[in-house]
């Protein structure tokens, strides 16, 4: 019975703290719903100071003008949230960690939002204005460049996860160096594949255009080596040696 009562306080608090993240999110976008076409038009901005004289984007679907904008401001309403759902996420796990992993995994939380925002930051102010002067230049005499609404906005949300993904790398070389997968002699040795395979990855996340993989594996590489260099720090501290003579911190 002592199993089973644990087993649905602690449904009830995953359930109580999901509908909190939730609605944090609706709160967000309660808020920023008014600003849904001066967002757009921000995030757009990139693309537009691209086009050529006279050319501007385009909606060939009757209801992209109103749902667009507002897909937008649902994903960046997530986005602005994440610290409170991850709050959320690190009230329901931390009763469970020991002392000395809530040292470590408390500022990776941070760190890691940090890292996503960003990702995406150097999508959006470095990335997209590189790619779009590039496309738009390279297209065929006569054709003119008018891109749909959405399809920009798949676009350019696609990048934003990928970039914003990718810059979490650090995070995830200290989290293996810190559990003992592996630890920074190895990952130094590996390089050559790191590299390889951050132009791969960037291939598989990115569109196919050889600028937004290249300009996502340059940063890929040189964050797996800050992840190296601080994960070195964590070498040999794994949670079992250090938890051997700790309980649970429930406070």
């Amino acid at each position: 019975m002592s199993d089973a009562n644990n087993l649905i306080s602690h449904l009830i608090e995953l359930r109580s703290r999901i509908l909190k993240a939730l609605l944090s999110v609706l709160i967000v976008f309660v808020c920023l719903a008014a600003f849904a076409q001066d967002l757009y038009k921000l995030l757009a901005m990139p693309l537009l100071e691209t086009l050529p004289e006279n050319a501007s984007m385009i909606a060939t679907d009757v209801a992209s003008p109103f749902f667009a904008p507002f897909k937008l401001t649902l994903v960046l309403s997530f986005f602005i949230a994440i610290p409170y759902v991850l709050y959320q996420v690190w009230g329901f796990v931390a009763p469970g960690l020991y002392r000395n992993e809530k040292r470590l995994v408390a500022p990776l939380l941070l760190s890691s939002t940090l890292l996503f925002y960003a990702g995406m930051a150097f999508a959006y102010f470095v990335v997209f204005p590189i790619a779009f002067a590039f496309f738009t230049s390279v297209a065929p005499e006569g054709v003119t460049v008018s891109t749909d609404i959405s399809s920009y906005l798949n676009f350019v949300l696609k990048l934003f996860f990928a970039f914003g993904v990718s810059f979490e790398i650090p995070i995830a070389i200290i989290l293996m160096c810190w559990t003992g997968v592996t630890d920074a002699k190895s990952l130094r040795a590996k390089r050559p594949y790191v590299v390889v395979g951050a132009f791969v990855v960037g291939m598989l996340l990115t569109p196919p255009d050889v600028i937004s993989q290249t300009l996502l594996a340059i940063p890929m590489w040189l964050l797996f080596e800050v992840g190296v260099i601080v994960g070195g720090f964590y070498a040999g501290k794994t949670p079992k040696d250090e938890g051997k003579t700790q309980t649970p911190d429930n406070t």
